[in-house]
């Protein structure tokens, strides 16, 4: 095929420049990295997850290193809304790629609160909801794994932002089909997935977490990958909305997967702290294999698994 392809796909109210963007928690507020790749040449910035208040996060030992992967406990450390948009927000006035906020909250309430704040922040594209916090007023349950309580938090951050709503999935639910339906019914533009699922590490010798008093964390990296192609394709076949993959990507081959899987975009997580290049090669390995394949467009190569 004759120039380049066309790498942008649009998720909401988002026109992106390529599908890959970073996971929120691996990438910290994107100034970070800027030492390290352009910016300017991603899909969109997703930045650690922002609370309504500062949260100082879990106990230390908060990373584990396993066969394929991590476990981790980072326990949504960050500086709060107010000194997200106060001291963070301003960077990106010098950035042209799309901004996404993660947002998380202990009660309906507090997402809410959060996401009326964000609403107000013209440079904010949009907003990645993070269901797998702990439901307080649940008896600390997940807010994600009842359905629900999830048409109920989303229908309501719905009613309270115009910005493009993503609505980042556990895989710690029986059909995670259903919590996509009930998203894409309550007005979410798209839904992200996975959120990391559970892990335990344990210490031979000492017989306890290696984690410590965290004691169980969020398992990431290559060691999740088939787990989460397998759930991106059941999704993209039961929704209408854009699916964004996560979990386990750390080449152009893998984010490739999960677009001919159907996900219109990919998240790369623990691989940034592994290459902090790796988004940059996995955009140009996507118009890589685009050129040799003669697609001109994106939407060429998404949903194009044969089964």
């Amino acid at each position: 095929m004759n120039g380049s392809p066309d790498l942008s796909v649009r998720i909401g109210r988002m026109n992106l420049k390529n599908p890959v963007m970073p996971a929120s928690g691996t990438f910290g507020y994107g100034r970070e990295f800027e030492g390290y790749l352009d910016l300017n040449k991603l899909g969109a910035i997703i930045v650690k997850g922002t609370t309504l208040r500062p949260r100082t996060g879990s106990y230390p030992r908060r990373t584990a290193e396993v066969a394929s992967g991590m476990v981790t406990s980072i326990g949504l450390q960050n500086v709060g809304v107010e000194k997200f948009i106060e001291e963070k927000l301003p960077y990106f006035d010098g950035i042209d790629s799309c901004l996404i906020v993660n947002i998380g909250g202990h009660s309906v309430e507090e997402y809410i609160e959060v996401a009326r704040i964000l609403n107000r922040q013209e440079r904010v594209d949009a907003l990645e909801v993070n269901i797998s916090c702990p439901n307080v007023k649940e008896g600390v349950m997940t807010f994600g794994v009842d359905p629900e309580v999830t048409r109920d938090l989303v229908s309501r951050i719905r009613d309270a932002t115009g910005k493009t709503l993503i609505i980042k999935l556990t895989p710690m639910v029986t059909d995670i089909r259903l919590f996509a339906e009930i998203c894409q019914k309550c007005g979410a533009d798209s839904v992200s997935l996975i959120n990391a699922p559970l892990g335990l590490a344990i210490d031979i010798e000492t017989r306890r977490s290696r984690l410590g008093r965290n004691i169980t964390g969020g398992l990431t990296g290559p060691a999740i990958k088939p787990l989460a192609l397998y759930l991106v394709w059941q999704v993209c076949k039961s929704v209408d909305i854009p699916v964004i993959g996560i979990g386990g990507i750390s080449a152009p081959r893998d984010a490739l997967e999960f677009l001919i899987a159907g996900a219109s975009a990919v998240q790369i997580g623990t691989w940034n702290f592994v290459n902090p290049g790796i988004t940059m090669e996995i955009i140009e390995g996507i118009r890589g294999c685009m050129k040799d394949k003669g697609l001109a467009r994106l939407s060429d190569l998404v949903g194009t698994f044969q089964h």
